[in-house]
């Protein structure tokens, strides 16, 4: 079995323990891999403003609110031109602040002189004709090497084009790459470039996500909504319903194979410390069980009214109800939120523009200071099924890239993230290569 660990658990394997996590982006596997930092359209804009205004006008930075919203949406030197509000922005730099990739500085004068600056420099360790390339594309979206020998000018001054095509090059070289180079079109003289820090629009083509793959992969996933989400939780609650008791047949055992899943189930139950603990699309009941078995006051939610009742049946010591993820109520105790929640592969009918509204609905019914963790099967590919264990069903199954997944988590605005990824455990489960991730509501 490979498995991958997160930073934090590597100095745990050698008797220390961090005090400070690395938030995402910046998890690392055994193997040195990194999660791939995703930025939506506005936090790009305001990543990139902050970045500008940080070499251009040193004097005004760290920025206020009102210069930053001015820098977003100044007409000049900006693709697209926006007319972002006060609180788009806020909301932007909340999820940058909450991934570690921007910081607010308090004057001692008082709370209205907070100020706003980027750190996706320190975390990426930037020299300054990197950092330059990535502003402009951050800002002007896909430009040639002759446009962006240009276009920073005032930020780093390169020789020649040559110097802006190595270090072009030598970013999109790297391990996750940060540029890369586009198809040359019709009429185009020269290729243009794209940074890989978030999806792109490329204006004479289709959307650019940040990786080479990422374009086609939305496609992929998002045609499980193609008759409407209503329609896919029918079909998914009228095959499970059908599946029930043989599904509860097959596969209520499947933990005892699976060690390192009962090994973090083991923890979230740790972590919750003996508050409530809901367990969301639990099936037929084994994994609220294992939580049980662990010490967890666990209260199990299901979308399919036949498995609730046959996690009832199974289970009768727990309690079980019909509910939707998107929408969990408090726990029983009357606390602000639940201690701990376990997604074990229940976000796996979603499409890919689905997980963040999801994720972000998880994250909500925590309370401050409460644990999230989520088990998924990595993609991309959507898998249907018109025959599961020889009952007819029309079910489709989604499987996503580590880094939309992982982009998600961030979006949630959690902290202490750690993200673990594994291979299928032969003969046990399916083929397909694990991802798990563990994180922490801020208090």
């Amino acid at each position: 079995m490979f498995l991958e660990r997160s930073e934090r658990e590597r100095a745990q394997s050698k008797g220390g323990v961090q005090s400070k996590p690395r938030p995402l982006p910046r998890v690392r596997g055994v193997d040195g891999d990194e999660a791939r930092i995703e930025l939506d359209a506005v936090e790009q804009r305001v990543i990139g403003s902050l970045l500008e205004k940080e070499r251009t006008v040193p004097a005004s930075y760290p920025m206020t609110l009102n210069a930053l919203r001015t820098a977003c949406n100044q007409s000049s030197s900006r693709e697209p031109v926006v007319d972002f509000d006060d609180a788009t922005i806020l909301d932007a730099v909340d999820r940058l602040k909450a991934r570690g990739l921007a910081r607010l500085v308090h004057a001692s004068h008082g709370a209205r002189s907070i100020k706003f600056r980027q750190v996706l420099d320190e975390r990426l360790d930037l020299a300054d004709e990197a950092r330059a390339v990535l502003t402009v594309l951050l800002l002007r979206g896909p430009c040639s090497a002759g446009e962006l020998k240009t276009r920073t000018e005032r930020l780093h001054g390169f020789a020649d084009r040559a110097a802006v095509e190595s270090e072009l090059d030598r970013l999109a070289a790297l391990d996750p790459p940060l540029t890369r180079e586009l198809p040359r079109q019709p009429g185009q003289h020269d290729p243009r470039w794209i940074h890989l820090l978030g999806p792109v629009e490329v204006p004479d083509g289709a959307p650019t996500g940040s990786a080479p793959t990422a374009a086609p992969v939305a496609g992929v996933t998002e045609a499980v909504l193609a008759e409407g989400p209503g329609a896919r939780d029918e079909r998914v609650r009228a095959a499970y319903d059908e599946v029930a008791a043989t599904y509860a047949d097959h596969l209520a055992d499947e933990l005892d194979a699976k060690p390192f899943d009962r090994w973090l189930l083991e923890r979230l139950v740790g972590l919750a410390d003996g508050g409530a603990v809901v367990d969301v699309g639990c099936g037929p009941g084994h994994v609220a069980l294992h939580l049980a078995a662990a010490g967890a006051e666990v209260t199990g939610f299901d979308l399919s009214p036949g498995m609730v009742a046959e996690a009832r049946r199974r289970c009768p010591e727990l309690t079980f109800a019909v509910g939707d993820l998107t929408a969990l109520p408090p726990p029983p105790d009357g606390s602000a939120g639940w201690s701990a929640i376990a997604a074990w592969y229940s976000l796996v009918h979603l499409a890919g523009s689905e997980l963040r509204p999801a994720i972000a609905s998880l994250v909500a019914a925590l309370r401050p200071g409460g644990w999230l963790a989520l088990a998924m099967h990595l993609g991309p590919e959507v898998r249907r099924l018109t025959e599961w264990w020889d009952h007819e069903v029309d079910v489709s199954f989604t499987l996503h890239e580590r880094s939309e997944v992982l982009d998600a988590v961030g979006a949630a605005g959690v902290v202490d993230v750690e993200w673990y990824v594994r291979s299928p455990i032969p003969g046990a489960e399916v083929e397909t290569e694990r991802l798990y991730v563990l994180a922490r509501r801020p208090t």
